[in-house]
Order: structure tokens, then sequence, then C-alpha cells
């Protein structure tokens, strides 16, 4: 495995990494957790991703409830988890002092920890002031009950106005980012980021590598059964994510990864972690197998040479354009 900074900030998370969404405490039970997590930490994985919203709670359950089993010393550990969409009352989402302040508690109790190394704004709040949120986290932050904060799928524009509030009154400024990044899902990150990471060094946690699993190819010849896309209410999966024409690109994406010697799933998360600008790739899994071949990808980000990349780039075909005036 690999370790790489979370921006300009000290701690080092695995370049690989992987996240509760979804499965912990929903798709899949403790004893599959278990399996999951102990395949990527043999494989040198230290961050495991979480958030208040997964499973309503139960996959932060599910995930403190393993670490206690396995008797994992704290200080080898990443852990994180978002705040926004707590419960149904009115005071249990957004990003007001009071849910922050009572989120990151409960979190702590559900993981069955006195600390988180990271806290996510699981989304932007526009009916929160910035300023409300940013001196929120400082108060997390200098209680120790998290290391850094950061945003999740925030513009360009609210992340460097939140770092402007933090430094003007003299609090704890964001320090990463957890965005969609893949194959598919580019401009934000490419364009749209490039001042958080040029002008304030952010550092990234992205998610869905495999574009909620039609970079691994597995819906080549439909939906399978047991799959994410499968499950009840990811209907948004079939008609956004897996279309017709991104299967085809899938289709001849493997070709290049055949002649690579990996799995497609391999090349997709091998082409994130190419991105200098990326911190960890957010992996998931329903099986500890998936774990082990997604691990495998680390041996393949030296592979993709600056020819393969154009290979993948003429597949694509969707490389990001900056507008000139």
């Amino acid at each position: 495995m690999k370790y790489r900074h979370l921006g300009k900030a000290g701690i080092k998370l695995s370049a690989l990494s992987l996240g509760a969404w979804v499965t912990y405490g929903g798709q899949v039970g403790q004893e599959i957790a278990e399996k999951c997590m102990l395949a990527a930490y043999n494989a040198g994985v230290n961050f495991f991703d979480n958030a208040e919203a997964y499973a309503d709670g139960n996959a932060e359950i599910v995930m403190g409830n393993v670490i206690k089993k396995l008797a994992w010393r704290r200080e080898d550990l990443v852990v994180s988890t978002k705040i926004f969409w707590g419960g149904k009352g009115p005071n249990d989402r957004g990003l007001s002092h009071k849910h922050i302040i009572e989120g990151v508690n409960n979190a702590l109790r559900r993981l069955q920890m006195d600390y988180v190394d990271l806290v996510f704004c699981h989304r932007p709040d526009p009916e929160t002031p910035i300023e409300e949120t940013v001196r929120a986290m400082d108060v997390i932050i200098k209680q120790g009950k998290a290391f850094y904060w950061g945003t999740s799928e925030w513009s360009a524009g609210e992340i460097l106005k939140a770092d402007g509030i933090a430094r003007q009154y003299g609090l704890t400024p964001p320090s990463m980012e957890q965005p969609q990044y893949n194959m598919f899902h580019r401009n934000i990150f490419e364009i749209e980021y490039d001042p958080i990471f040029k002008q304030l060094g952010y550092g990234t946690t992205i998610w869905s590598p495999l574009a909620s699993g039609v970079l691994s190819g597995k819906y080549a010849n439909g939906i399978p059964a047991g799959s994410r896309a499968a499950l009840p209410g990811f209907d948004w999966l079939q008609e956004h994510q897996i279309t017709a024409e991104r299967i085809e690109k899938v289709k001849h994406l493997s070709v290049i990864a055949a002649d690579l010697g990996c799995t497609m799933s391999q090349l997709a998360l091998a082409w994130c972690l190419k991105n200098p600008n990326v911190s960890t790739v957010i992996t998931g899994a329903s099986r500890p197998e998936q774990v082990e071949e997604n691990m495998k990808a680390i041996d393949f980000e030296d592979k993709l040479t600056p020819e393969v990349m154009e290979k993948i780039e003429l597949v694509l075909d969707n490389k990001p354009e900056r507008y000139v005036a």
C-alpha cells in the first residue's frame, strides 16, 4: 500500500480506502463487514469512511463494533464521519451549530470512539450561514472530537468562502473535500476545484471511483441479481449511470485493461490514483473478494503510462476543457 498526505495536512491516508456507504448495516451485516474491513486492513488500508446518514446510523454501529472486536490500535486508523442527515426532526439535519455538535456526539457514541480523525459537512446547507458552520466545526476541532474538518460536494466558491471566514476570525479552516470522481465524472474535480488545490492545498477523499459499479463491467449484460442497481430505491442508477453509451465505453476500456493484465475495476481505480490531487480513493465492497481485487489496483498505477492514458482518453472522449474568455 502507498500512503499519501491529505493535501497539505500532515496526516497520511492509504491511497486506497474502504467506505461503508449502502453496504454496512444495510446491504450486508456485521459478519461480512468484518471480513471486508479485515481484508482491507491486511492490504494496508488505514482509512475507513462513514457518515451519520449511512443506514440511518447503523453503518457507524457496525464499523465501531468491528473495530472494537478486532482490537485494532486506534492510532493506526483514520476514521471519518459526515454530518448533515441525522434524523427526521427539524434540527436533526443540516449544518446548524446545534446539529453539528449533536451529530458528531451521536456519531462518536455509535462508533464507540472518543474522536474521529476527519469530519465532513456532507453537503452544503443553504439554510445555514457558512460562518455558523465554520464556527461549529472549530468547536469540534478544539474539543478534540475531530482532528480535521472538511466538505463534501461543496462548490469551489463555497469552500473558498469557508476558508476565508476561518482565517478572518482565527478559526480552524477546512482541509479536505469528499467529491465524486471517476472516468465519467470529471469536470468539477479537474476544472472547478483547481483553485482549492492550488490556493488552499486541499486534500480529497474521492467517492464512486467505479461510477456505482458501471466501471467494473458487471452491468455489461444487464443488471445482475444482488447488485447495487438491483436494490430497492436505487432505480436512479439504472436511469442516470448505467447508460448504453457508458456500457459501450466500458467494453472498449476492458480491452485496455486486459492488455495491462488487470481487471476493469483495477483500471478505473488506478486511473483515479494517477491524479495528483487525489489523496485517497474510497472503495466499496459487499464481499471480501471484491476488497482483495480492488486493493491490487495499487500495482497498476505505474503501468498507466502517458501512452496508456492517451488510449483511455480516446475511449472516454470527455476530457474537461478550460473556458478561455
